[in-house]
């Protein structure tokens, strides 16, 4: 019966440790989202610019 106790503790305590684990890749991937949001707003007014130089680029061609 003492083996049962101890095995069980030790499932516990790795269930404790891959929980902890896991949070912690939960809030990085948080983080990563958030600042792939900010690098998206960021971007954006290049983009839009860049989209327009491109369709003068093609008119001109035309």
């Amino acid at each position: 019966m003492p083996w049962v106790m101890l095995f069980l503790g030790l499932a516990f305590a790795g269930l404790v440790v891959i929980a902890a684990c896991a949070v912690k890749v939960f809030v990085a991937v948080r983080g990563l989202g958030r600042e792939l949001q900010q690098a998206k707003a960021g971007l954006e007014p290049k983009r839009s610019a860049l989209r327009t130089a491109a369709r003068r680029l093609e008119r001109a061609r035309e």
